[in-house]
């Protein structure tokens, strides 16, 4: 079985070979990030896979902010490429919850919690249920709008 971190190796690989600018370098980034990663705190350790997606969900984060800030200072060529570095990371990550599964999700477990659920009770049952599929803000502002509503 081949790790996910191996299949990052092979890929930035076969980028190279493609002579593919983008995806090498946007590769050759997240790879860092994963060492960076692995050798932070007292010992250095091997990632599992989970804690290597989230390195890469980080790293999708950080490239659409860094996008927002480049429309905002109006450097478009910049944010265009922070975009196209987003979704050749996005290619390695679970597909995202639409808002609608996300509102079905959150339902049914307001639904099994019953009585008056407060914000920490949901979350806590929602968040492993969502497991990377959904930022963090975006799952804390559905279920505010659905607690509201109900």
């Amino acid at each position: 079985m081949t790790t996910f971190k191996s299949q990052l190796r092979h890929d930035l690989t076969a980028a190279i070979k493609q002579r593919d600018e983008l995806r090498s370098a946007t590769l050759r980034m997240t790879l860092a990030a994963i060492t960076t990663e692995e050798v932070a705190g007292k010992s250095a350790r091997e990632l599992s896979d989970e804690e290597v997606r989230k390195v890469i969900a980080r790293e999708a984060k950080k490239r659409r902010e860094a996008a927002e800030a480049f429309d905002k200072g109006g450097r478009p060529e910049q944010a265009a490429r922070e975009r196209a570095e987003g979704q050749v990371l996005a290619e390695y990550l679970p597909a995202q919850l639409t808002d609608e599964e996300l509102d079905a999700l959150i339902a049914a477990v307001l639904a099994e919690i019953g009585g008056t659920p407060n914000m920490g009770a949901v979350m806590k049952v929602v968040n492993p249920r969502v497991a990377g599929r959904a930022e963090g803000g975006r799952v804390a502002a559905a279920v505010r709008k659905a607690l509201a509503a109900g």
